[in-house]
């Protein structure tokens, strides 16, 4: 069998969108308005006030997703540290607001060893679970208070209160101008209704003191907390054009202790435990391992309260840089169209295919690197039939199921996701993707 040369045509293809943008910006409007058809009917010109359009991904089903755009004028606020945004955020309950972060936030500006309880010596705790002494048999659970791991749960359990903030009801968290954003936290949209995030720089926090498991794996394993964001059992959230990132601490710069990676990120964005109706568009997710789950587990009891929900819509998304999960799906309805997908030597897969999952990708761009199949976009995890369709790697539309299939036929997906997405604003040719999301995709980006 003759197999397509998947990366033949990279010059004249890197000549043609460059020679594009004109066109592609013709395809979405003028270009004050080319960035996010999703700004919709509000006539705010303060893009603090601006609400999801009508039809634009599931975020906007049933009531929509308005944030704080009805806020009075005591609930607007402009915050330039954490404690500021904390403060705000605890303010008036489920009252609408507005929280205008300006400049950069840092939650771990004191540094990990703010969170440090006395005692607590790293050196010590490698000392003590290397599995040379320790074996690999044992978890450190019923390890004593005033052990090394005793001392890691309380300093862990310091930087957990420190660095999560808990989004109230109907607020809208929003950068100001170009250069806003947050880093180090770990942004809580959990048990609520109606939240917008925009316009946000938001590095990844580090887990300061992760967790040797002896027992994970053959080898043991580092395991750490803190999903940049996640949305956990809320309901219309809408995360547009912000920028996730690992920033200054990639884990590409990460330690090797006992042999395995020191881990100290988790997620980008989860959406987890029976959330629904959310859009996330015009983002920037970059330079991370396990970038976003949608479905925690495959339990019985955890499947009871996800099934008919995890509905979520991403569009016009960069995913640059990641290994994984872009996203893993179980249960959802995900509706995953007009992103592009950039890789480098360290991918693993863009779309894992898990427990009753119902995935439709549709009219996406992806460039691959010499040497990565198509096939690897696809991971299954569980037999669960999705619809990929009028997809392009490196400029050739590809058929992702059928080059799966073809390569991995040991994991051989179905076709059919059971489904058909209906809330969508425009929906550009896949070959136009790249070019308009490299120029209006991220923070500091919206008009």
């Amino acid at each position: 069998m003759n197999r397509p040369n998947w990366h033949a045509h990279a010059t004249v293809r890197a000549a043609s969108l460059a020679g594009c943008t004109a066109l592609v910006l013709a395809l979405t409007g003028t270009g004050a308005q080319a960035h996010s058809p999703s700004h919709g009917p509000s006539h705010h010109r303060d893009p603090a006030r601006q609400t999801l359009a009508p039809n634009d991904g599931w975020a906007s089903y049933g009531t929509g997703t308005t944030g704080g755009a009805a806020a009075d004028a005591e609930h607007v606020y402009t915050v330039t540290d954490w404690a500021g945004f904390k403060a705000a955020l605890a303010d008036g309950g489920d009252a609408p607001k507005i929280i205008k972060v300006k400049g950069t936030i840092d939650a771990v500006s004191e540094g990990c060893e703010a969170f440090a309880v006395p005692g607590y010596d790293f050196d010590a705790y490698l000392e003590k679970y290397a599995p040379r002494t320790w074996g690999l048999e044992q978890d450190l659970s019923a390890e004593p208070d005033d052990s090394p791991e005793g001392l890691r749960r309380a300093s862990a359990a310091r930087q957990d209160t420190a660095i999560k903030a808990d989004i109230p009801a109907n607020t809208t968290i929003i950068g100001v101008g170009r250069n806003a954003g947050i880093k180090g936290a770990s942004l809580q949209i959990k048990g609520v209704d109606n939240v917008i995030v925009r316009n946000l720089t938001l590095e990844s926090p580090i887990d300061c003191f992760p967790q040797w498991d002896p027992t994970d794996g053959d080898k043991g394993n580092w395991n750490s907390e803190y999903d940049t964001a996640v949305v956990h059992g809320s309901t219309h959230v809408w995360l547009d054009h912000n920028t996730f990132t690992d920033g200054e601490h990639p884990d590409s710069e990460a330690p090797t202790h006992f042999g395995m990676l020191y881990q100290q990120h988790d997620g980008e964005l989860d959406i987890v435990k029976g959330a629904n109706h959310v859009t996330a568009s015009w983002n920037v997710f970059t330079e991370h391992d396990k970038t976003i789950l949608i479905g925690n587990s495959d339990s019985e009891s955890t499947a009871a309260g996800d099934r008919g929900k995890l509905k979520a819509t991403f569009h016009h998304n960069l995913f640059s840089n990641l290994v994984e999960r872009a996203p893993r799906v179980r249960f959802g309805q995900v509706d995953v169209y007009n992103n592009h997908f950039v890789a480098d030597a360290g991918y693993s897969y863009s779309f894992g295919i898990g427990k009753e999952s119902q995935l439709v990708a549709e009219h996406n761009a992806f460039t691959l690197p010499e040497g990565i199949s198509p096939a690897k976009i696809l991971k299954r995890w569980n037999d669960s039939p999705l619809t990929a369709a009028n997809n392009r790697v490196n400029g050739e539309r590809v058929d992702l199921i059928a080059v799966h299939n073809a390569e991995i036929p040991a994991e051989a997906l179905r076709s059919g996701a059971g489904w058909t997405p209906t809330l969508r604003t425009a929906v550009h040719p896949a070959w136009a993707v790249p070019a308009l999301v490299k120029h209006f995709a991220g923070a500091g980006r919206i008009r």
